[in-house]
């Protein structure tokens, strides 16, 4: 059988360094979950009430994906360049429609992670019905940290979570703060996907979101995971 020709090279496999080993956690999808802290979710002028709404969510290219410590450029078409730090979970396990006193089976281990946002054009496209691609999902606006492996620990459902601007502190809250929790989270995603090894879920950012520019650098903390590191560059 002939080997399949492409007419250019398929794109590369993104992936993420985990703590201990010398492997890579090679990445498929990227959800994100919307307005998951209830002051977060204040300060976005869209409060949420959990007894009468669900999880909502949206999606960044695994392409996006930038490690921690690199300097990105301003991105392109925005005046309003924001950062979200939130708590990421690596899915290691197949599962669909899992129950929530078994989600914990499909975690591989957690990051800490950073939803840049080009906040301007979010805020146009949510105003008037559309999708928020352009405000959340463009290139270098996943960071990341390394993959630690939860290695048979409970899951998460407490910890401080803070991010600093030039050393300012900008975010502070606690996992346990999350509207919707870790299981909660994957049995809802479950009923909409098929979840695979590889997926990673963004599960929220607490408020005290704000603009970056360039020069600026961002450092943040996730309790039981690592730290975080972003600097803003220069526009292209």
């Amino acid at each position: 059988m002939s080997e399949i020709q492409y007419l250019w090279a398929p794109s590369p496999v993104y992936s993420l360094p985990v703590r201990g080993t010398g492997a890579r956690f090679p990445v498929r999808r990227i959800f994100c979950v919307g307005r998951n802290y209830h002051a977060h979710a204040v300060e976005m002028g869209r409060p949420v009430d959990k007894a009468t709404m669900s999880p909502f969510y949206f999606l960044k290219d695994a392409s996006t994906l930038v490690d921690s410590g690199a300097t990105v450029p301003y991105p392109a078409g925005t005046s309003n360049y924001h950062f979200e730090m939130e708590l990421v979970v690596a899915i290691g396990k197949a599962g669909f429609r899992v129950a929530e006193a078994e989600a914990d089976e499909l975690i591989y281990g957690y990051a800490a992670g950073l939803d840049m946002t080009r906040r301007d054009l979010q805020l146009v496209a949510r105003e008037q019905g559309r999708p928020w691609d352009l405000g959340k999902n463009f290139e270098k606006s996943a960071v990341c940290t390394e993959i630690v492996p939860a290695a048979g620990q409970a899951v998460l459902d407490k910890g401080a979570i803070h991010l600093e601007v030039n050393g300012e502190t900008k975010q502070r809250a606690d996992l346990s703060m999350l509207i919707w929790n870790i299981r909660e989270i994957i049995a809802d995603l479950s009923k909409f996907y098929h979840l695979e090894p590889g997926d990673l879920i963004y599960t929220g950012t607490p408020e005290g979101v704000g603009a970056v520019k360039p020069g600026d650098r961002i450092t943040g903390h996730v309790d039981g995971v690592g730290d975080i590191v972003l600097n803003i560059g220069q526009p292209e």
